[in-house]
Order: C-alpha cells, then structure tokens, then sequence
C-alpha cells in the first residue's frame, strides 16, 4: 500500500498513428500527455517506447490532432440563450421572422418577457423590420426584445416598453425605429434582468458545450455594464471553475480613472477593463463612428462614444494597474480616436509599459495604413471576427451598402495588419457570427477582398497561440512539451501533408486552401469534424460512436 501522503502520479495518454499539429515536429503523427501537459511529441516508431508505461493509448486511425481552438470574443449567455431560443438569424424573409416569433412566445407561456435575436432587414426581401404592431400581434402583446443581428440596436413590443419608464425620452428612441444608444441600453437591463438563475446557467451550458463540441478549448467573454451585467460574469466563471468544458476568461467593459476601480475589476475575476468597451457602435445599426457620412445616410458619421482624452485616461490607469486595457473600434473615426489616446497615455506612462500591457482592440474594421501603423508601434492586439467578412463583405454586402465600393474593400485588413506586425486572435463574437473555428480560418484565407486574405496557417495560429497571447501568455495554444494539453481530434477529409517519405502532397491549385498538417480548407470542401476536444488534459467532448 503506497503512502497516502505521496502525490499520485499524473495520469499518462499516448495518442498514436495520425497526424499531430505541432512546431516540434512538422512530421509528428504521436503525443503523450502527462496530466494536464503535453510531455511529448514525435513519431509513430519512437511511440513505441511509451506504449507500455502509459495509462491509455488512443489509437487515432489517422486523425489529426491540434491544438484547441480559443474564441477570442464571446457573449456566452446571449449565445446559449440562442442557441436555446429564439434566434432569428436563418429567417429567409420578414413573414418567416415573425412567424418564427409567434411559434416561439406560444411555447414559452410562462416567460416573463421574450427574448430574441439574430433579425437582420439587409438580408430580407422586404427589406424593412417589423413594426412594433406586427410585434405586438406576433407575441399576442407580450414583453419582447429583439436584438439586431449586430446587437448594437433593437426592437421592443409596446408591453416591453412599458416595463421601463422614461424610455421615450431617452436618447436612442426614435417611434417604430430600431432602439440604439441610451434608450436601447436602458431596455436591455430590464428584460435580462427577468432572466431566472436557472435560465442563465442553462443558457451557459449550452453555450460551452457547443463551443466544445466545435474543438474549441477557451473563450474570451466580453461582459460589461452595457452588455450583461455582474451576476451575469460572476455565474459563468463559477460555472467554468466549477464545471469542466472550455475555460472561461473574463474582460468587463467598463472605463477606469483610479487604482480602486481597476481594483474592483480584478474582484470581478476580469483580466482587464477591456472587451466591448464602446468607442462606438456598428455598421449596421449606422452607430459605427466615421470620418465620412454613411452612403447609405449621408446625414450621419454614426456615434462616437468615447474620445481621446476618456481613452488616454482608461489605458493610462490600467497600465499603472497592470491591467489590460481595450475597446470595442469599428469605424475609422473610431479608430484614430483610440490610437491617438493610446499614443497619449504612452507619453504619461512610458510607451514600453503601454507596450507589454498588450492592450487591444475588438474588431478594428475600418483601419487605415496610419492606424495599423499605430497598433504596430503600440503593440496593440487585434481582436477580429473573419466572419463579420464572410457574412457582410463584398460588392452585393451590407459593408458596400452602408459604405459604398470604395469605402467597404478597405474592411478587415488582415494581410496588412500581419504584415506590419500586429497580432491577430480571432473570434466570433457570438451570437453576432455563430461559434465555428474553421469557418473563421476559411473565411480569412480566403476573404471577400483578395489583398487582405492571409495564410491558413497565419489564420489558424491566429485562432490558436494569438487567442493566448491575447491574454499575455506565450505558452499555449500550441502543441509543444510543457504546454498546456488543450487539444482537439479532427476527422478530416483533404489533409495537406508533407512528409519525409515523400507521401503525395494533396495540395490545392490555390496556395492559401491549406499548409501542411492543416486541412484543404477550399471553398466548397468539407471542414474538419471534431471527435474530441481536451481541456487541462480532461475530455470536455467527444463525438458519440466515434
């Protein structure tokens, strides 16, 4: 009998005969995990040598291995509560969206007030949304609200109005208009606070689960005052401490003036006043912040929400906090705002102390050479969704509509932005795009603007190792000895392979469908089906009967 004072040993994995994605060996087809680390990588025939001191082999039966996935901007109870609700964002025309809504308030009788997102008129044949009577008689004159795709506008049934007094008068109401600014905010906090503990939890549930199931092995939650709520933050990390499935790290958008209350955003368990901290809003709701009125509302420039001297003086106190520090910029008026008060709080704090905070920006659209020239020197992270891209892009999109040609081919410049040494993490900032990793990799390998497309492999590094190094940490994201064992196993159809026996290479015509090791992500081929994702070395998915 051993002493019950001595630490059991790590439970040992040997996974053999596939492919592993590692920088420690291009040609690995073999790992071992020790505990919660990687402890090896190599080929099948050293394999044998830890075959038999192993806890477990899992024979992959050429399965790719790969780091897991991190989602570097997620609403993870607005995504659940999709994903469980009503979710509007397959609706084909206006009369399938309210249809959609009537079925769903007849089976949810004994909810307080309903809610809903996902609608987007841009994408509808009528190209309108619904008035608040076709509302009313849709929820038989129940409280809804019903979030624009973007989530930066919203529609409200008159009983929903109702519940929030004075908010006609505030700004942002406009009558039978979409709700933005104040008004919208005011609305939000009313309706989600009917949501019961138990509906929040199930709601998160279901978003982790679904993350796992897509091979994604960490989320980067973007809460805040504006956007959830406290209770909201504070369940979801219990939840992630408590629970296995992908883990959980917090920012809460909210701006900083002092130590104390940067302090209050570490009790929070935030890793830093960043996230959806609004410079300004969107492009579809026109509350993106621009230098050039909207094509498509030559009477606005959108909304500016924060300005430089407010941004110099949150990144300035965040930095003398250690703490991260970052805003939600979309339009370009947006953008110069927040580099010139990033510039301004380095010439306060020191710029290499700016430097190593790693601030960054969530989705940084409309950049230009001076502004991406700006996030290089003041190493700002980009925080981006390529599939903002794929869903609103190109000549026919709803950037080319609100911006005009010109305007909309400057959108999402990932190329340039790599070139110049800005680093990438990629998300989805679910529910706005669904949750799905490779989509993301595919639609920034092959962008709608062929000058901002970028590798697979600069993609998929993105949406692995840059999640991490978005959160200051160098040592994960990577399938490497010492690294966390954060892991996914893909079933795949094409794989891209490069091997010292000179295997046949199944390269595509197009040098950016695939890098070796990586799968053939060309337009119109299958993606990669996850048949197992591993967090900390503990299995938080796997496929059934697989």
């Amino acid at each position: 009998m051993s002493d019950s004072t001595t630490p059991s040993r790590p439970r040992t994995l040997l996974l053999r005969g596939g492919e592993v994605h590692s920088p420690a060996d291009p040609f690995a087809t073999a790992m071992v995990v020790e505990g919660d680390s990687i402890a090896w990588i190599g080929s099948e025939g050293a394999a044998d040598s830890f075959a038999d001191n192993v806890d477990e082999v899992v024979h992959l039966d050429g399965a790719l291995v790969t780091p897991a996935f991190t989602d570097a901007h997620v609403h993870t109870t607005a995504t659940g509560l999709a994903l469980t609700g009503l979710d509007l964002s397959g609706a084909a025309t206006l009369t399938d969206a309210l249809v959609r809504i009537r079925a769903y308030a007849e089976s949810r009788p004994g909810d307080r007030v309903l809610l809903g997102t996902g609608w987007d008129a841009g994408a509808w044949p009528e190209q309108r949304h619904p008035s608040r009577a076709e509302l009313d008689a849709a929820t038989g004159g129940r409280p809804l609200y019903l979030t624009r795709i973007d989530v930066h506008s919203a529609l409200a049934t008159t009983a929903m109005l109702d519940l929030v007094p004075g908010v006609t008068g505030r700004e942002g109401y406009r009558d039978d208009a979409p709700l933005t600014g104040e008004a919208h905010h005011a609305v939000r906090e009313v309706a989600h606070a009917t949501l019961t503990p138990a509906q929040r939890t199930e709601a998160q549930r279901a978003a982790r689960a679904h993350a796992a199931s897509l091979g994604i092995g960490a989320l980067h939650e973007c809460a805040g005052p504006d956007i959830s709520s406290e209770e909201d933050l504070l369940s979801l990390l219990s939840l992630a401490d408590q629970e296995a499935g992908p883990r959980v790290f917090g920012y809460w958008a909210e701006l900083v003036t002092s130590a104390k209350e940067a302090e209050r955003v570490r009790e929070l368990g935030a890793l830093g006043a960043a996230g959806d901290l609004f410079a300004d809003g969107s492009l579809g709701s026109h509350t993106a912040h621009l230098c050039a009125p909207y094509a498509d509302a030559p009477h606005s420039t959108g909304t500016a929400q924060l300005d430089a001297d407010a941004i110099a003086a949150h990144v300035a106190t965040c930095t003398e906090a250690g703490l991260q520090a970052g805003f939600h910029a979309i339009g370009d008026a947006a953008l110069n705002a927040v580099t010139e008060g990033v510039r301004r709080a380095a010439e306060t704090v020191g710029l290499p102390r700016v430097r190593a905070a790693r601030h960054r920006i969530e989705h940084a659209e409309m950049l230009t050479e001076a502004t991406i020239a700006d996030f290089a020197d003041l190493a700002l992270t980009a925080s981006v969704q390529p599939g903002f891209d794929a869903a609103w892009g190109g000549a026919d999109g709803m950037y080319a509509r609100r911006l005009g040609a010109e305007r909309a081919v400057t959108l999402n410049p990932y190329a340039a932005l790599l070139r110049a040494g800005v680093p990438l993490a990629l998300g989805s900032d679910s529910p706005v795009t669904p949750l799905g990793p490779w989509e993301a990799v595919r639609a920034a390998a092959f962008h709608r603007t062929h000058e901002h497309r970028i590798s697979v492999r600069g993609a998929f590094t993105a949406h692995t190792r840059g999640g991490w190094r978005a959160l200051g940490r160098d040592d994960a994201g990577v399938l490497v000895p010492g690294a966390p064992a954060d892991y996914a196993v893909w079933r795949t159809g094409a794989l891209i392979v490069q091997t010292p026996d000179t295997r046949v290479a199944n390269w595509s015509t197009d040098p950016r469908s695939g890098t070796p090791g990586l799968p053939d992500l060309t337009p119109g081929t299958g993606l990669p089906v996850c048949l197992r994702t591993v967090v900390g070395g503990r299995t938080v998915h796997a496929r059934p009967d697989e």
